[in-house]
């Protein structure tokens, strides 16, 4: 009898527990709830949260290929004064909804297919409302692109950048994006190098506002521009020895799309400055993309392949003549 009765009140008190434990739990969850509910409801704390919270675009593959980027650009150029103007970005953008980004698949079928369908809709709207990802690519590649063509100077239409080496000078490049490099660190190669003479005039590729000026152990002697509009930023390294930039550059100016900015050269990897310790004289030629100024540095940075843009750029060159022959400076002829 005494067993039973000790065995009786082991499971009563076990019971007792059983009930503390599960009372316990569902006042914390409900205090949780509670104070989730006041937190979600208070109108300061809710607008924190959601202003941390921005949407904008974190990455781009671009592989826009050459001929894609002719052919569309012709389209738009030769129909400028037409009856129905094509805008190059639009096609663009159909194309890589059609092909998933990948224009290893590009046709030029597909663009005159894609381009009469836009005509015959009376433009984009119509035939672009069932593609998923278009306002995505379009967005994208209006950052990249959308200052490229444009009303020039002197009133006509037509290309408004420049090939980042001056006109008549020779140069040789490569599919080099994304290689590895070690020097420092181990990290991949965020540009197009472009194998050059010492000393070639470098020009901006886009008028812009001088944003970085000086020596970096990467970069040697560099130049970084900001687009206007702030979604490109040009880098150009490995500038001259001794003589790396035109004379009066200094960050916070403005420079013009065609103007000399520097010369070509070999510096760089080292945290002494003015050291030549690149093996080949080249311009390291990077293109970053902006959508939030938190991208600007660290790694939300957006570099693009330009390999392709750099092939494009050759269709405009900028013509250079020496201004001053003390010194070997050039200047902007045209």
């Amino acid at each position: 009898m005494i067993k039973f009765i000790k065995k009786y009140n082991r499971i009563i008190v076990l019971w007792i527990l059983i009930i503390l434990i599960i009372t316990t739990l569902l006042v914390n969850h409900s205090f949780l709830t509670i104070q989730s509910s006041a937190i979600l409801n208070t109108p300061y704390i809710w607008d924190e949260i959601k202003t941390e919270k921005k949407d904008f675009i974190k990455w781009i593959d671009f592989n826009v290929s050459y001929d894609a980027l002719n052919d569309s650009y012709k389209l738009d150029v030769n129909s400028f004064e037409s009856s129905f103007h094509y805008n190059w970005i639009e096609l663009l953008a159909c194309l890589a909804c059609k092909y998933g980004g990948n224009f290893k698949k590009y046709s030029k079928k597909d663009l005159t297919s894609i381009s009469n369908q836009i005509k015959e809709a009376g433009g984009v709207k119509e035939i672009t409302k069932n593609m998923k990802y278009y306002n995505y690519y379009y967005e994208a590649y209006s950052a990249i692109l959308g200052e490229f063509l444009g009303v020039r100077e002197d009133e006509t239409y037509g290309m408004k950048v420049f090939l980042p080496i001056a006109k008549n000078y020779s140069f040789s490049h490569y599919k080099d994006f994304g290689t590895s490099r070690s020097y420092g660190f181990k990290r991949t190669h965020l540009g197009n190098d472009l194998m050059g003479s010492i000393g070639t005039p470098i020009i901006a590729v886009e008028s812009g506002t001088i944003f970085h000026l000086g020596w970096n152990q990467y970069g040697g002697w560099r130049i970084g521009i900001r687009s206007f509009d702030g979604k490109r930023y040009y880098y150009y390294a490995h500038l001259r020895k001794d003589h790396p930039y035109v004379p009066n550059l200094e960050e916070g100016m403005t420079v013009n799309a065609g103007d000399v900015i520097g010369y070509l050269g070999m510096t760089g990897y080292s945290i002494k400055e003015n050291v030549n310790n690149i093996n080949v004289p080249h311009l390291h030629f990077g293109m970053q993309i902006i959508f939030d100024e938190s991208q600007v540095e660290g790694n939300g940075e957006i570099w693009i392949d330009v390999y392709n843009i750099v092939e494009f750029l050759k269709k405009n060159r900028s013509s250079v003549y020496m201004s001053n022959s003390e010194t070997k400076d050039y200047s902007r002829a045209n």
